[in-house]
Formats: structure tokens, C-alpha cells, sequence
């Protein structure tokens, strides 16, 4: 009975992450389809991949026939930031998460899960976080379905509207902080800055490496200039 009660707390905790995904997803589907990507490979993508980052960078990889190594490395600069999420969650999952239970939570592990489940109070039970990953995968599986279905309908002019979608998500996301916090405005803007650079100037970069290069080195840069204090070095201050 408390794991069913987990379980639809988790799904209506989940349910606004669900509904924004299945937006969201919708853009991803139409960038897919437009990439010569088929439904059905552009569904599997976003069924075994929940990262919206992510998936818009391997598609790019893949309409420019990058190599699997390339992928690799594009996933790895991209997606290195749900490992230390997992490892955050770690800390607050309950006693039921046996080693299987993590694996299959760690599927699931998004920005967004991310956020609901860390700010659960006290510690995070299985079915919990099932119920909160499982509406979120729908929304985004079901959202890519349609935009791939669509992309490959709509007329040419229709889905090059829709496809903004995606990046006006991102657009989005790094807003907010960027007018708050000077760090990530400076880690923005040389991105943005090299990624003209590998756009116009540095041609013989594939999309993956270019991908690389701009989160690499700009945070780099925004790390270098912008260290983060430790605690000890904040009380000696």
C-alpha cells in the first residue's frame, strides 16, 4: 500500500515535467525527421536517451556521418553532468534501492527529475522515483513520436517553424542564470563566440568535435577565472 501511494505521489510530481517534455520532445522529432532520421529510429532514440542535449547533438553527428568515436566523446562532454546527479541522489535514496533499483533509476535521471526528487523530503523511496521517471518518459517519448510523424507530413516551411522548439528550451534554461550570475553569462558567451569561430571560420571541424570544443574549453575558461570557493576559504574570508 505505501508503494502505491509512492508510486502516484511520484506521478503527480512527475506530471508537469511530463506535460513540458511532451512539448519540448515535439521540436526534437521535427529536428529528427528534417536530419532524414524514420519515426521509428527517431522514437528509439528518445525511448533509450533522455537527454534533450544530448539527442540534438548526436543527431547532428549523425546527419554529418560522424563516427562512432565521435559520439561517444559528444555524449560524454554533454551527459557528464548526470553522473554527478546520480551521485547527489545517491545520498538520499532509500534502504529498497538495491543495486538493480539504482540501474534502472539511473535511466531516468534528468535535469528535471533531477530537481523534483532531490527536493523530496526526507529519503527517496523506488517507487517513488519509477512513478516520477515513468510520466516523463511518456511525455517525451510520446512528444518525439508526434514531431517525427509531423516532420514528415507538415510542409517544409511549417516544420522549419516548429523546429526552433527544441532551442528555445535551451534558450530558456540558460537565461535566467546568465542575467543573475556573470560566470555563466562569460561561459555562454564564449561558447556562443566559438561556436561561430568552428562555424565560419574553422570549417573543417565536424558538428561532434565543434560540439567538444566550445564546452570544453569555455568552461575551462569560466572555471579559471571564476573559481569556486571551498567552505574553509569562505569562513578564513
Amino acid at each position: 500500500m505505501h508503494s502505491r501511494s509512492d508510486l502516484l505521489r511520484g506521478l503527480g510530481n512527475g506530471l508537469p515535467i511530463g506535460l513540458g517534455y511532451l512539448s519540448v520532445s515535439f521540436g526534437f522529432g521535427i529536428m529528427a525527421s528534417r536530419a532524414g532520421l524514420s519515426v521509428a529510429e527517431t522514437t528509439l532514440i528518445s525511448l533509450t536517451n533522455l537527454t534533450s542535449a544530448g539527442q540534438a547533438a548526436g543527431v547532428d553527428v549523425i546527419a554529418s556521418h560522424g563516427s562512432l568515436m565521435e559520439m561517444a566523446l559528444v555524449q560524454l562532454t554533454i551527459n557528464i553532468r548526470y553522473a554527478l546527479m546520480a551521485l547527489t541522489l545517491s545520498q538520499k535514496l532509500g534502504s529498497r534501492f538495491t543495486l538493480p533499483r539504482r540501474l534502472l533509476a539511473a535511466y531516468g535521471i534528468t535535469d528535471e527529475i533531477f530537481a523534483v526528487c532531490a527536493a523530496e523530503k526526507g529519503e527517496i523511496q523506488p517507487s517513488y522515483m519509477y512513478g516520477v521517471i515513468l510520466i516523463a518518459t511518456i511525455g517525451w517519448v510520446l512528444g518525439t513520436f508526434l514531431g517525427a510523424a509531423a516532420g514528415s507530413l507538415l510542409p517544409q516551411a511549417v516544420t522549419d517553424a516548429l523546429g526552433i522548439v527544441l532551442y528555445g528550451m535551451f534558450i530558456a534554461i540558460i537565461v535566467p542564470p546568465a542575467r543573475r550570475e556573470r560566470p555563466v553569462l562569460f561561459t555562454v558567451a564564449v561558447a556562443a563566440g566559438l561556436s561561430l569561430v568552428c562555424r565560419y571560420l574553422l570549417t573543417m571541424l565536424s558538428g561532434g568535435f565543434a560540439v567538444i570544443l566550445c564546452a570544453v574549453v569555455a568552461a575551462a575558461a569560466a572555471a579559471w577565472l571564476f573559481p569556486i570557493k571551498d567552505e574553509e576559504e569562505e569562513d578564513a574570508a
